[in-house]
């Protein structure tokens, strides 16, 4: 059988893509290697799913960097706006939450992709499956069919790449793409992970894994020059740090790690002069164990960490602890440092930095300039912003401009 329309990549930009175009008209197959639909699109935002971020088009390019300008003209005709009116249309209510990350009122990914597959439906679109693709077969400019790994063979009018990138390949987001598009003459940044957690050089994370310090303030370093910094959460990994402000510092800093550190600041709203008072106050009314005291400052977790850091003997009475040591706690306090060692893997990345090369594809239609009845959408492009609904939005937007291209060229 013959297609229109031939998608492969069954997340949120492909399934974008391939419900538009059938929405137009076109007869549609959608061809997923997995035994479901949006296994990648099921995880984020911890099972709640951060479909986007309420903010104007401009703001929200401007989160992808000097690339984001690409990005404008197809925000102008399926923004944040026009997402959230597509769900709300079709029985999903939304919320706004902090930062303008935007989700569901049930706070259930399932609920999003049920939304989807019923778009699918009533697209006409055509799903296939365990539908792995072995090759792409071209001739001249144009693609002549897909070979899936079953020998059978996929003929379509046009075809829509948006296989996501090499992040979480445990979803299926393997990178197959990239060698495909490849061989079709584009050109690929070099993939690499993106808001992935920062692994730590220091053994004493160990300790603190799945600890969470919240109002804190993060600061990233190179060389004593200072690159960022935020106030919010942060977690301990087994050799490293994650959460929403690590992920996002972690596009700042280069692959061998080298120089990089991190300065946490406890308590980010006293001064270190603050800081010692408080802890004076408390020291000298009380004759408690250095151990057992810092309870009352930090998470009971870290305290054991901080008391080595010190070098003070922990059992102390705290009445007799000196202007000095005290000083050097209240530093601790404000300043604990961590060497970056490097940047986790694939495996744990969030997505894909790097990707096609946005040269040779039109951000209007997303259609291929180099192979005539190809468009590139979602993860799989060289873009990729911040954590807060940015990189959703992304496939949202260039799936459905792809899912229009294709039926209106």
């Amino acid at each position: 059988m013959k297609y229109d329309v031939a998608v492969i990549g069954g997340g949120p930009a492909g399934i974008m893509a391939a419900g538009r175009a059938g929405e137009l008209g076109s007869k549609v197959i959608l061809l997923e290697k997995n035994s479901r639909l949006g296994i990648k699109l099921l995880s984020t935002g911890n099972g709640r799913c951060n479909l986007t971020n309420f903010r104007t088009n401009r703001e929200l390019a401007d989160k992808f960097g000097l690339k984001g300008q690409w990005l404008l003209s197809s925000l102008s005709r399926f923004g944040p706006k026009e997402l959230i009116k597509f769900f709300n249309d079709r029985g999903l209510n939304t919320k706004i939450e902090e930062e303008k990350r935007v989700f569901p009122e049930s706070d259930s990914s399932e609920d999003v992709l049920k939304v989807l597959i019923n778009y699918l439906k009533s697209s006409n679109v055509e799903v296939k499956l365990k539908a792995e693709v072995k090759r792409i077969v071209k001739q001249g400019n144009r693609i002549e069919k897909i070979v899936l790994l079953n020998g059978e063979e996929i003929i379509a009018d046009k075809y829509i790449i948006a296989t996501g990138g090499k992040s979480y390949p445990i979803t299926g987001s393997t990178g197959d793409a990239y060698g495909w598009l490849e061989g079709l003459g584009h050109k690929i940044i070099t993939p690499k992970p993106a808001l992935t957690p920062i692994l730590i050089k220091e053994r004493f994370v160990k300790e603190l894994e799945g600890l969470t310090l919240r109002n804190v303030k993060i600061i990233l370093y190179k060389e004593e020059k200072k690159l960022y910094s935020s106030i919010g959460s942060v977690l301990f990994t087994s050799n490293g740090l994650t959460g929403p402000i690590i992920l996002n510092m972690s596009d700042m800093i280069n692959e061998d790690a080298k120089g990089f550190k991190i300065k946490i600041d406890l308590l980010p709203d006293l001064t270190v002069e603050e800081t010692d008072k408080k802890l004076q106050e408390k020291f000298d009314s009380s004759n408690m164990m250095f151990k057992n005291v810092l309870n009352y400052f930090v998470a009971p977790k870290i305290v054991n960490v901080l008391v080595n850091l010190s070098k003070i003997n922990p059992e102390k009475k705290v009445n007799i602890i000196t202007k000095e040591e005290r000083r050097k706690i209240a530093n601790l306090l404000k300043e604990i440092n961590l060497t970056v060692s490097g940047l986790d893997s694939f495996e744990r990345a969030m997505i894909t930095a790097g990707g096609v090369d946005l040269k040779d594809v039109g951000s209007k239609t997303m259609q291929s300039s180099l192979i005539e009845n190809l468009y590139i959408a979602g993860e799989v492009l060289d873009l990729n912003g911040p954590t807060g609904g940015y990189n959703l939005q992304l496939c949202w937007t260039t799936g459905y401009l792809a899912g229009e291209g294709v039926s209106m060229n």
